[in-house]
């Protein structure tokens, strides 16, 4: 229960901490009644202990403190389910103690930075194509490429029923490149590779927008630092 005695956190930094604004901008939120606390429309200087529900403009809004987001190296042979009938699940591999979903995946077969959080809203924002998040992959093929291959899979493929966005195609081999897409197709990668000819035999991701994978061991975790965190929750709010 709220109250403005001096135990809790004062409402407007209880509101900027979700990352939704600023205080001074939470000020001016409660200041219209936008703000309510266990259903009540809220006061300047109104306290907020554990338990009280916040919302501005009808939302619920949770600290930052309370939300976690790490970046995880998945490994081959993990699906990224939740659903723990399956015992190759990441969420049992990783054993984290609060309840965390990925954010997006990748097949059983690719292996790389997969981020993992508690926070519902952001997910889908990420992940929606019209967003163009950057995502980076290190992809080897069974043969040799050529220039013109660099040109179809930075032109568009077919896949799926529509063509792909542009993308940009760094060599790094002669069957090996760097990829950076702004979609996230099924399997996008491996149809692209295989309408021109050619079998995908390593796949990982290297790069989710600014969040890189970097020398992270496979099959470790790591919290993602203040920076990264910042850049991924002004994206999607």
């Amino acid at each position: 229960m709220s109250g403005t005695d001096t135990d809790g956190i004062r409402l407007n930094k209880f509101i900027a901490s979700s990352g939704l604004c600023s205080r001074r901008e939470a000020d001016a939120l409660i200041e219209s009644g936008k703000v309510t606390v266990n259903g009540v429309t809220a006061v300047q200087g109104t306290k907020i202990l554990s338990g009280d529900v916040v919302k501005v403009n009808g939302k619920t809004v949770t600290p930052d403190d309370d939300m976690i987001y790490i970046a995880f190296n998945k490994p081959l042979g993990l699906t990224c389910t939740t659903d723990r009938r399956d015992p190759s699940n990441i969420i049992d591999y990783i054993g984290f103690e609060e309840r965390i979903f990925p954010i997006g995946r990748l097949d059983k077969n690719s292996s790389g930075l997969l981020l993992l959080t508690n926070d519902g809203s952001i997910v889908n924002q990420l992940l929606r194509a019209e967003h163009g998040h950057e995502k980076e992959y290190l992809v080897t093929v069974n043969r040799p490429y050529d220039k013109a291959f660099i040109k179809s899979m930075e032109s568009g493929i077919p896949v799926l029923g529509q063509l792909t966005l542009p993308c940009k195609l760094i060599p790094a081999g002669d069957k090996t490149f760097k990829i950076i897409l702004h979609q996230g197709l099924n399997r996008q990668i491996r149809r692209m590779c295989e309408y021109l000819g050619y079998k995908v035999v390593r796949l990982k991701r290297i790069r989710f927008m600014n969040v890189k994978l970097g020398d992270l061991e496979p099959g470790k975790w790591r919290y993602l630092t203040a920076a990264e965190k910042k850049e991924l929750l002004k994206v999607s709010r």
